[in-house]
């Protein structure tokens, strides 16, 4: 099973991380919390931006960088406005680790400015600061996912009222 995490430090807003736990447990991906968090993991925010999705989650928190760093490894991609690389035209391997910075600041420079290599960016507009959190997070989850062909993800769905085989499929 291929394994991608995703790598929060320092998170701020509680609905940002909520959304972000939903993806997570919805594609499979594990969940990185690097402390100090904003909030509470008991964040009634939190658990309601997650729903009802919590019980698929598999999270760990850790008290610095430092922390994180000592317990992990494995190939590191930093997300940044600052990036020189493009996301897309990374090839991520499998045990990937996606970090994303506090929303009011992103990731430390010195941590950007050690990894160039492996610093990329979602690409906007000049005028927009960037592109929220968890919208970041599932843009690049699921560019690692697409290029793995996403694998144990239900890739097709069922209507209730009607049957697709009873259609003509152009595709």
């Amino acid at each position: 099973m291929n394994t991608v995490n995703i790598v929060l430090v320092e998170p701020e807003i509680p609905q940002n991380t909520g959304n972000i736990a939903r993806t997570c447990a919805v594609t499979g991906a594990r969940l990185h919390l690097i402390e100090p968090l904003g909030f509470k993991i008991d964040d009634k925010k939190l658990k309601h931006a997650g729903l009802d999705y919590w019980q698929y989650l598999d999270v760990t928190v850790y008290k610095s960088l430092d922390d994180f760093f000592e317990k992990n490894s494995g190939a590191f991609y930093f997300f940044s406005t600052k990036a020189r690389h493009i996301y897309s035209k990374v090839a991520y391997p499998d045990n990937a680790y996606l970090f994303f910075g506090k929303e009011s600041k992103g990731l430390p420079e010195k941590l950007l400015f050690d990894n160039p290599d492996t610093t990329v960016r979602i690409p906007m507009m000049d005028e927009a600061r960037s592109l929220n959190l968890s919208n970041s997070v599932a843009v690049a989850v699921y560019e690692v996912l697409r290029q793995w062909d996403y694998p144990e993800l239900l890739c097709s769905g069922e209507l209730r009222d009607y049957k697709w085989s009873d259609i003509n499929n152009s595709f």
